[in-house]
């Protein structure tokens, strides 16, 4: 059975999948966003097939979620790089990252101990906020309808 893609859904999130959904691929954003660069150096890290990383790096790359870059003086030798929108994904790996220590924690080790580089300060845990700064859950937000689709107004929760 083919994989179904939402290329054209009017959902974001969906369209988002489509290109960092898989579990391959952000493992490996994950590992750029650690510094990680060198097809051998993400396969090494990962424990990923060949194949499958390949496949993966291009579709990152032809996303524009990471760039391959020509680094050799003698010859090709190939770096992957987060662009700006790769590094965009830092909340969501970092939210991913906060959700699993708390619902799946790794039973033989602590979790991972993330610190502000600059005062060494420990990172918080991510909140989505209102227009003032306070903290919602997501029985505090609602997506409008739309008008089309319901009476003018009419809203649904999230």
């Amino acid at each position: 059975m083919a994989r179904k893609r939402f290329d054209d859904s009017s959902c974001s999130v969906a369209r988002a999948l489509n290109e960092v959904g898989d579990w391959w691929s952000l493992l490996i954003v994950l590992q750029a966003m650690y510094g990680t660069r060198r097809f051998v150096d993400f396969q090494q890290e990962l424990g990923i097939a060949r194949n499958i990383l390949g496949d993966r790096l291009n579709r990152l790359v032809d996303n524009d979620v990471l760039r391959k870059v020509d680094v050799g003086e003698h010859g090709p030798r190939f770096e992957y790089r987060l662009t700006d929108k790769g590094r965009d994904l830092f909340p969501v790996v970092i939210a991913l990252r906060q959700w699993g220590d708390r619902y799946n924690p790794c039973p033989d080790q602590p979790s991972l101990d993330l610190r502000d580089r600059r005062t060494g300060q420990p990172i918080r845990q991510l909140e989505v906020l209102d227009a003032d700064g306070n903290p919602v859950s997501v029985r505090d937000v609602m997506v409008p309808e739309d008008s089309e689709k319901q009476e003018p107004g009419a809203t649904r929760r999230a």
